[in-house]
C-alpha cells in the first residue's frame, strides 16, 4: 500500500475498479460494496473509464503469460449485483469477508488488548496488517494519528470520531492527517475489518492516555 493514495473513498473505489488495491483492501472494499450499494454506481462509472483507458493502450508482449494471466484474475474485482447478497439470518459478515478469512463473528478467537477492546490478527497479507476488531459499547480508543493508511468497515454497530459517525458497512479512511479518538457507540458492540499499513501513533495527552488504556 506504501505507493498507493487512499486518501479519499473514491481514491479507493477508482483503484478497487481498476484492480489495483492489495489483496486484503481489495476484500474490505468488495465486502461494503455488498453490504450498501451507493458506491456500486461510481465503481462502474470507473471501470468503464479503466476499460476505455485499456484499449487504447498499445500493445506489450508479455515476458510470462500465465504469470501474467494469473495476477490480473487474482486482482481483478468479481462482479457486484445490482442487489445487496442475501445471507443467512444468523451470519453476521458478508460474503467476501467470509471467503476471506474463514471466520464468522461468533467463531473468531478473539484475544483482549485492552478492557473492553479484543482483536484478531490475520498478520501481514500483500504487505498490509490486517485484523478484526470488537469494541464493547462505548469503549473508546486512544487518541492516535497513522503512520500509513488505516482502512477500516464497520461490521456491526457503529462508531464516533472528530470526522463524524460510522455505521454499519461504512468504511473510514484514515491516514498521517487524521487524529482521532473513536468511540464505539452505547447501543452494542462496535465489529470491524481493519486493513493498515503501519502502526499506529499514540497522542494525546499522558492523563488522557492513562484513562483510555484502562476503559
Amino acid at each position: 500500500m506504501a505507493d498507493i493514495q487512499l486518501d479519499t473513498i473514491d481514491a479507493l473505489m477508482a483503484r478497487y475498479a481498476a484492480g489495483i488495491l492489495p489483496e486484503p483492501a481489495r476484500v474490505l472494499v468488495e465486502a461494503h460494496l455488498q453490504m450498501q450499494s451507493a458506491n456500486r454506481p461510481k465503481v462502474a462509472e470507473y471501470e468503464t473509464v479503466v476499460g476505455d483507458i485499456l484499449e487504447n493502450m498499445e500493445p506489450v508482449s508479455l515476458t510470462s503469460r500465465d504469470a501474467a494471466l494469473r495476477a490480473i484474475f487474482m486482482a481483478a474485482p468479481l462482479a457486484i449485483a445490482d442487489a445487496p447478497s442475501v445471507q443467512p439470518a444468523n451470519r453476521l459478515f458478508p460474503k467476501a469477508i467470509l471467503d476471506f478469512a474463514g471466520h464468522d463473528a461468533a467463531d473468531i478467537p478473539w484475544k483482549r488488548k485492552l478492557p473492553g477492546f479484543k482483536e484478531y490478527s490475520l498478520g501481514k497479507i500483500d504487505g498490509c496488517d490486517v485484523s478484526f476488531f470488537w469494541l464493547k459499547p462505548g469503549r473508546v480508543i486512544p487518541a492516535h494519528t497513522h503512520e500509513g493508511y488505516e482502512l477500516s468497515l464497520v461490521l456491526d454497530g457503529a462508531f464516533n470520531d472528530t470526522r463524524g459517525r460510522f455505521a454499519k458497512g461504512d468504511i473510514s479512511v484514515a491516514d498521517e492527517s487524521i487524529d482521532h479518538r473513536p468511540v464505539a457507540e452505547a447501543e452494542c458492540p462496535c465489529i470491524g475489518f481493519a486493513v493498515s499499513q503501519a502502526p499506529v501513533k499514540l497522542t494525546g495527552s499522558w492523563r488522557q492516555l492513562l484513562g483510555d488504556m484502562i476503559g
